[in-house]
């Protein structure tokens, strides 16, 4: 997520350089073939030019709404992960006790058993960050060259270990067994949670009623986990981002048959009062071009860039910063030595991840 004041031009113009070379190329072509050529019969009126823009226009802005309201929901989802956790963190520290037990445990027992549930939540997040950040076949955002650059610059932290590595310090060596043979390690993680509460239930480590709290925590956190899933596995639908993609095409190929002989006539028009000028002006239908297609492309670039908030890009739900946060948290709450506790997450050009 982008936590600077605001993008500069500088940065938008970087970012789609190479969709700037393309619509220069395109421009230039057609001036030398109408101007200098002699293909004056190459031209469009106004009309389907301005209907086709107006076409684009609308799908993007569909677009561009429906990418927000993916990354908003992405957004409002992981939030209440942040405060179901905290809340786990919370009420195993005051609900494991030996209130209710049949035969007490010691204090030490105590705090391992505590220190077990809340180290499985933190393997749980990891699991689930994992998953959100693995590719789909239709997330896009890594084939543009000048995304690929980006994610080298600041790098994703999940792309630079293993879910494995990351499993190992939380679990226990025959959970860690358990968890990797399940497809999603996400919901196994929970379930021995809720298999662990059983068993302090049991021992009436737990009182029934506080079981069943931890428990309703538990259902919170499977619930706060298949809206994410719903999120990363079902797409943006393709049909609107394909169109999309193409229309404009098909509007940046046509504005400089539009464009181009308009300028040419209005060099024609002022042939008398500037003689020197007029013979020129054609040539400043070059930037015109340019820049309405660079400001179609990139407000469709926008919107899919936007469609899958947990690919990794500069302005996605920070996923990973989040976990950390509340890894820091929990562990904060079982007093454990500051130093032994990580840091959080640095902030790379501005970007949170």
């Amino acid at each position: 997520m982008y936590t600077g004041k605001k993008y500069t031009f500088k940065d938008m113009i970087l970012w789609t350089r190479w969709e700037i070379y393309f619509f220069v190329l395109v421009s230039l072509v057609f001036t030398v073939l109408y101007e200098v050529v002699g293909l004056s019969w190459l031209r469009i009126p106004w009309t389907p030019i301005v209907l086709i823009g107006t076409a684009v226009a609308f799908l993007i802005g569909f677009q561009n709404n429906a990418a927000y309201e993916r990354a908003w929901e992405a957004r409002k989802i992981w939030g209440g992960i942040v405060n179901s956790s905290r809340t786990w963190g919370m009420m195993t520290q005051d609900m494991v006790t030996n209130e209710h037990a049949h035969e007490p445990a010691t204090e030490a027992e105590l705090d391992e058993q505590k220190k077990v549930l809340i180290y499985r939540h933190i393997a749980w997040l990891t699991g689930l960050r994992h998953a959100m950040r693995q590719t789909k076949p239709w997330e896009v955002f890594r084939e543009q060259w000048t995304n690929q650059e980006w994610l080298k610059m600041i790098g994703i932290p999940e792309e630079g270990t293993t879910l494995e590595a990351d499993l190992k310090p939380l679990l226990s060596d025959q959970e860690y067994q358990y968890v990797l043979q399940k497809t999603n390690k996400a919901v196994a993680i929970l379930a021995l949670q809720s298999r662990h509460l059983r068993a302090l239930k049991e021992r009436g480590l737990v009182w029934e009623f506080s079981f069943l709290d931890l428990e309703n925590v538990l259902a919170e956190l499977f619930n706060l986990q298949g809206k994410s899933e719903r999120i990363k596995n079902f797409p943006y639908p393709r049909q609107y981002a394909t169109l999309s993609y193409d229309f404009v095409r098909i509007f940046v190929i046509l504005l400089p048959i539009g464009v181009i002989p308009q300028f040419a006539i209005l060099g024609e028009s002022l042939s008398v009062s500037f003689p020197t000028v007029a013979p020129y002006i054609v040539w400043a239908g070059i930037p015109f071009t340019v820049v309405v297609s660079w400001v179609f492309n990139t407000m469709q670039r926008i919107g899919t860039v936007g469609e899958n908030p947990f690919e990794g890009s500069a302005n996605d739900v920070p996923i990973s910063t989040i976990a950390r946060g509340i890894e820091i948290d929990l562990r904060e709450m079982l007093d454990e030595d500051r130093a032994l506790i990580p840091e959080p997450l640095p902030v790379i050009y501005n970007v949170q991840m």
